[in-house]
């Protein structure tokens, strides 16, 4: 795209006093990394694309499905019936905006090993997460870094945004020391949620990644941010630094340090467990699909494996992590896992 073009493309943001062509510059120069494609990262990633980010870096452990329609942007039911992992659907969703963007998806469960690597290159990281456990290892390494990166969150009709400056503003752990315990907070699964609420939290996280981009730290958003949509209720709560901090305060790390050698964790929003390796292993997936043929028909693309066997659906990656949908029994998901994987 010539700089004639990218100027009319993006004329009507550029007329703007707060962006103009210096900010434009900017947003063009930036890298964002998108942790999480679902409600809230789908629709930042498609207004970041719109808005002319130069990079980014979309990552995601799930695959697109049918549920997903109602409230995640960028994708379609060609992508459902694919079986597209999300980051390779909303990047090519990104392509089809704008060309000229560097995208790179990460199809990965984003872990203590992991995250630092997908984050250190980056300018601005959006929280497009579903559990509480990557937003507070995302907190800690932001800030062992020096990353801002702005939250977001959005349950039934109700969705909240703040954003975090390492050394400037008050930290996820400032405002919740600790993350809730299980079974304490409603989820997608027992309340639901409405699509324009996630759309609306997906444009204000959108809009703060802008301000960052081109360095506008007056307009910021000071504190957290909650909006109730349904009922149009919105409230501002200040958020002070903490000295006594776990994390910005006394520089703790304890979820950037913890290695975990196997997880096995419910998914928001699905009837499924999740099944993690670590280390990761490199699977062969075309010899582990000619293997797992004789069970019957089965979905195999260069992502991934999905098939059914004993009334459950598997999907297998590269890197030995198993999604087991139609139960939320942990024990259920590894004794499928260790029947036809094997490991």
């Amino acid at each position: 795209m010539t700089s004639d073009e990218s100027a009319e493309r993006h004329h009507r943001q550029i007329l703007l006093p707060v962006i103009g062509r210096a900010g434009q510059s900017r947003i063009r120069a930036g890298r964002v990394c998108v942790l999480g494609l679902g409600a809230l990262g789908s629709h930042t990633t498609m207004l970041l694309a719109r808005a002319g980010v130069g990079f980014l870096r979309l990552v995601d452990r799930d695959v697109v499905e049918w549920t997903n329609l109602q409230r995640q942007a960028l994708y379609e039911e060609e992508d459902v019936r694919a079986a597209l992992p999300k980051a390779v659907a909303a990047a090519r969703a990104v392509q089809r905006i704008d060309q000229a963007i560097a995208v790179e998806p990460v199809v990965l469960d984003v872990d203590a090993a992991s995250i630092t690597g997908l984050i250190a290159d980056v300018d601005v990281v959006v929280d497009g997460s579903d559990n509480f456990e990557l937003r507070y290892l995302l907190n800690d390494a932001a800030l062992e870094l020096g990353k801002s990166w702005v939250y977001g969150g959005v349950i039934g009709t109700h969705g909240s945004t703040m954003t975090i400056v390492p050394n400037e503003t008050a930290c996820l752990r400032c405002l919740f020391p600790d993350p809730p315990a299980p079974g304490s907070v409603p989820t997608c699964d027992t309340v639901g949620v409405l699509g324009p609420a996630a759309a609306l939290v997906g444009a204000l996280q959108a809009s703060e990644t802008l301000k960052l981009l081109v360095n506008d730290r007056a307009a910021r958003n000071p504190g957290l941010l909650s909006i109730d949509l349904w009922n149009v209720e919105i409230a501002r709560i200040a958020v002070e630094r903490r000295p006594d901090c776990p994390a910005c305060g006394r520089g703790e790390r304890a979820f950037l340090r913890q290695q975990i050698a196997k997880r096995i964790v419910s998914l928001c929003g699905r009837d499924a467990v999740q099944v993690v390796v670590r280390p990761a292993v490199s699977l062969d997936l075309a010899a582990l699909a000619e293997r797992l043929s004789a069970l019957g028909p089965l979905q195999h693309n260069p992502y991934l494996i999905r098939f059914m066997v004993e009334g459950y659906e598997l999907t297998v990656f590269p890197d030995g992590r198993a999604i087991v949908r139609g139960t939320t029994d942990p024990a259920v998901a590894r004794v499928l896992y260790a029947r036809y994987i094997g490991m």
